[in-house]
Parts: structure tokens; C-alpha cells; sequence
């Protein structure tokens, strides 16, 4: 399943890749995130409860950056495993525009579920993805400007 969406975020693209690879940052962003923690550069373990209809699942994932084309663009990718719910991996291709308001942040999130998560349905796993990835990036930019405040 694919996703693409953009937000304008008030601020200049060097702060707004910079929050993109700051944890603590992520940590406000990513819904249901009750861990975070930088494992090596790069690289993140994280524990994310989410819930799909009347599934409630916890992941044990791993996240990884990878800032190598900033502060223009931006990659995360992610592998979750929620036990006998099933596993998810991810990906977002972030892309950091500066204009006059600011940073427009358009991004395309690429979501793969398997296991019983994957029999809830598909309506109901593209609702709550759509619904996760606007969350993030919503967070996000409320996490970076309060700490801009």
C-alpha cells in the first residue's frame, strides 16, 4: 500500500531534516510509541502499539535513517514484529522543499502488513495506515515547533 501527502511546516528545511533524524523527536511523532532508543548511528529499536479495528497489536521494531541525501530529502524504513499478529515493514521517502512559508515536507510512506493483521481487511488496514502516517507527520511538526518555542 502506497501513501503520499504533504505538510507545510513554518520553518527552515535545515531544521525540519534536522528533527528528522533527532529520536526524541520520532519518539513524539510515531503514534503508540511507548520506546524509542538509538541502537548505532542510523539505527533505532522501538516498541509501538497500534491498534486495527478490534486488533490491538504491539511491535518490537527496528527503525532506520538514512540522511545521506539531506537536507533535501530523507529516508526512514522500518520492520515490525507483533508475535502472532503478524509483522509489518515500512518505508517513507521524505522530501524537504524550502519556499517562502517555510518547508513544504511531501512524503510517500510504502506499507506491507502480513499475518493476522492482514485478515482484518483492507479497508480497514488502509484507513489506519493513512491514518498513522498523517498522525506522524502532524506530530512531527507539533513536536518541532514546540520545541522552537
Amino acid at each position: 500500500m502506497v501513501l503520499e501527502e504533504e505538510v507545510q511546516i513554518p520553518l527552515d528545511r535545515q531544521t525540519v531534516f534536522n528533527a528528522l533524524n533527532d529520536p526524541e523527536i520520532l519518539k513524539q511523532s510515531i503514534p503508540g510509541c511507548e520506546e524509542l532508543n538509538l541502537i548505532a548511528e542510523n539505527q533505532m529499536e522501538a516498541l509501538v502499539v497500534v491498534k486495527f479495528g478490534p486488533m490491538k497489536a504491539s511491535f518490537n521494531s527496528e527503525v532506520g535513517l538514512d540522511p545521506s541525501e539531506g537536507p533535501e530529502r530523507f529516508k526512514l524504513s522500518g520492520k515490525g514484529d507483533a508475535g502472532v499478529a503478524g509483522f509489518a515493514n515500512g518505508s517513507a521517502d521524505v522530501r524537504l522543499d524550502e519556499n517562502e512559508e517555510g518547508t513544504l515536507l511531501a512524503y510517500t510512506v510504502n506499507i506491507d502488513i502480513s499475518g493476522k493483521l492482514a485478515q482484518v481487511g483492507g479497508r480497514l488496514i488502509e484507513g489506519t495506515s493513512k491514518r498513522l502516517a498523517k498522525k506522524f507527520f502532524a506530530n512531527f511538526e507539533e513536536a518541532l515547533l514546540a520545541r522552537q518555542a
